[in-house]
């Protein structure tokens, strides 16, 4: 099939193999490159007219679709008459351009810089290189006075300059200093704020041996930031002129053979650091020393919360270091290690069942072997007992989450309550009804992590208050401890928080009747799940989610798609094929047979597809029972108190159930 490609870097372009395409009139090219801007994502037919036109005419409607049918016939030539189109498709309420991810040049821009990042300087230029020639004229340069491609335009500009100060950076690495110099004289003469490329002009000079040209730069930029924007320089820039008047012999070219490029200023500093403190590791602390042990946990908990390939690396190593501990006999030496995992978890099923039973197995037999009394010690592993429990319904676990808070209020640590307080929120999803006292939990981790610079916990508290205020329906509450949970985020480096703050914007749409703004919402997050290293989270949940919608909406004997990956929630969903083709005796027979609900933040959406079922095939004994269960949650959003989807209100399940 021939490739068709899109440049944005610069005036709207197409081409077919190598070929160029016609694009006809503006309405066409605008079209096109709002589309494009969507990166993948059905855009409504509303806002297409909406942007197209400042006062729409009358037949908007139709001149769109007629823009959309010419583009077709561009983009896709051979597609026979009626058959669907791939390229430009319709979706639900608009349209969706679906190139592949290597078609549009921006986006191969991007990939290029973030791979750039973690290559050997010399493959570095080489990639920023090729890269930054893809750059035409600015970005959208056609369509630069339109709403809509600004947010875009401005984000590709911002990556363009980092590009242009991350080759200067490479440069250097190589000991090419001179080479760097007049590139970034004429970056600085465009961009006269950018203090990193005033820091690596400095540092340019100074290795060319230019010591007084580099004093002069530095100061040159004070003057700028001065005068321009009232600032004084920042500590990167500062340091850097002490350091040259200082003549450090640490400014030298260095040359490594491998490594990311840093990206100058902190993170430069950063990783000189890191690699001086990992080699004087080494040489001081012995191989076989039991402190090795701990600092490999601390660095798996800061790999944990880094997310994605951090978590699953930190996972995979963790059964590792706990069994190495226990060959010491010494269990103070395992409480330490098991308990210094404190990695704060919001979703409340296992990423991984296995590893969660052998560490709370650990952790028991440590507790066993500790001398009785209120110790730290102690207090983490029964608060690791009631974590990684998650989900189950262990007698044992909520014991172990009120305990472990026991011991920590009475030692009055606050850190060692946050961890505890994680576990009793991970053991508060029993039954129904139970948004108020996570909220409670929620709002006393947040008031005492800001109090104690407990960042990743005060972020756990936000995200469980977010929880609650969906289950309540209090979207306002929701909205202030999303914005608060994605500044801290923002600050700190802390990713994953993205995934459940984009979950919450599609069960807001959701839950104010926007069921096709929802679903492309629900798609957008889960397409962010893959490699955030949580499967107990991703698995099954899409579907999960768009059925939720449908059901909200009124579909109470959807029909469902037994070929997807319902994950976990498949024993509720097959009933559903039963009930499609009236075979109600076996809907019956599959409710008595259902497995009991796991103790999660979905046990009520669950609890709504028995009631579904149940209602469906009349089955009087199950609606009872359903019923029962979800009455402690009456006046609330059904599943909403999970941040991630809502099956509407609990009173309607609980009225149908009572008829």
């Amino acid at each position: 099939m021939a490739q068709v490609g899109f440049g944005v870097l610069g005036a709207l372009g197409a081409e077919r193999d190598g070929t160029a395409l016609g694009l006809r009139g503006p309405r066409h090219r605008a079209v096109l490159a709002r589309l494009i801007v969507a990166r993948r994502r059905v855009v409504p037919v509303t806002r297409l007219v909406d942007d197209l036109w400042a006062d729409p005419p009358p037949a908007a409607l139709g001149a769109l679709r007629t823009f959309v049918a010419d583009l077709r016939r561009v983009l896709e030539p051979e597609r026979p008459p009626r058959a669907p189109a791939r390229l430009l498709a319709t979706e639900g309420p608009g349209y969706v351009l679906r190139p592949e991810p290597q078609a549009v040049d921006a986006w191969r821009f991007e990939t290029a810089v973030d791979e750039a990042a973690g290559l050997s300087a010399e493959r570095a230029l080489a990639r920023l290189d090729a890269a930054l020639a893809l750059w035409r004229g600015p970005a959208y340069a056609d369509h630069a006075e339109e709403d809509w491609t600004r947010a875009e335009r401005t984000r590709l500009t911002e990556l363009r300059l980092r590009a242009v100060e991350q080759r200067a950076g490479a440069l250097l690495a190589l000991g090419r200093a001179a080479q760097a110099v007049p590139d970034l004289r004429a970056h600085l003469a465009d961009q006269p704020w950018r203090e990193e490329a005033w820091r690596l002009l400095a540092l340019a000079l100074y290795r060319t041996g230019r010591q007084g040209e580099a004093l002069a730069a530095l100061r040159e930029a004070r003057a700028v930031l001065a005068d321009g924007l009232g600032l004084d320089p920042g500590p990167a820039l500062r340091r850097l002129e002490a350091d040259v008047l200082a003549q450090d012999p640490a400014l030298e070219a260095d040359v490594p053979a491998r490594g990311p490029v840093p990206d100058g200023g902190a993170d430069a500093s950063a990783a000189r650091l890191w690699h001086r403190v990992a080699s004087a590791y080494d040489r001081t602390v012995a191989l076989g020393a039991r402190a090795r042990l701990e600092s490999t946990v601390g660095l798996m908990r800061g790999l944990a919360v880094s997310g994605g390939a951090g978590l699953d690396a930190a996972r995979a190593q963790r059964s590792a270091v706990i069994a190495g501990a226990e060959e010491y006999g010494d269990p103070e030496l395992t409480a330490r290690v098991i308990g210094a995992f404190d990695v704060p978890a919001i979703w409340t099923r296992s990423d991984d069942p296995g590893l969660a039973a052998g560490v709370v197995a650990a952790a028991e037999r440590t507790l066993a072997a500790l001398p009785a009394g209120d110790t730290a010690a102690r207090c983490r592993l029964l608060a690791t007992v009631a974590l990684e429990s998650r989900g189950t319904r262990e007698p044992r676990a909520p014991r172990a989450a009120r305990e472990a808070e026991a011991i920590a209020r009475r030692l009055n640590d606050p850190a060692l309550l946050a961890f505890a307080l994680n576990g009793r929120f991970m053991q508060s999803c029993t039954r129904a009804g139970l948004a108020g006292e996570r909220d409670a939990i929620g709002a006393e981790l947040v008031a005492l992590s800001a109090r104690h610079g407990l960042v990743v916990h005060e972020v756990l508290g936000h995200l469980i208050r977010i929880q609650s205020a969906c289950a309540r329906g209090d979207f306002g509450a929701g909205d202030r401890h999303a914005a608060a949970a994605r500044e801290l985020s923002d600050r700190h480096e802390l990713p994953l928080v993205g995934v459940f703050t984009a979950w919450y914007r599609a069960l807001r749409s959701a839950a104010g009747g926007r069921r096709a703004e929802a679903e492309t919402a629900c798609r957008a997050a889960a397409a962010a799940l893959p490699g955030a290293g949580m499967p107990g989270l991703e698995a099954g949940l899409l579907p999960l989610a768009l059925l939720a919608l449908r059901i909200a909406d009124g579909e109470w004997c959807p029909a469902v798609d037994l070929d997807q990956d319902w994950g976990p929630y498949r024993p509720w969903v097959e009933p559903f094929a039963l009930l499609a083709v009236g075979d109600t005796g076996a809907v019956r027979a599959a409710l008595r047979a259902l497995p009991p609900s796991p103790a999660d933040l979905l046990y009520e959406a669950r609890c709504c597809l028995e009631a579904v079922l149940a209602v469906g095939a009349g089955d009087r004994e199950a609606m009872a029972g359903v019923r029962a269960g979800l009455l402690p949650a009456a006046g609330e959003l059904a599943g909403a108190g999970s941040g991630l989807l809502s099956f509407g209100p609990v009173d309607r399940y609980l009225d149908a159930l009572a008829g």
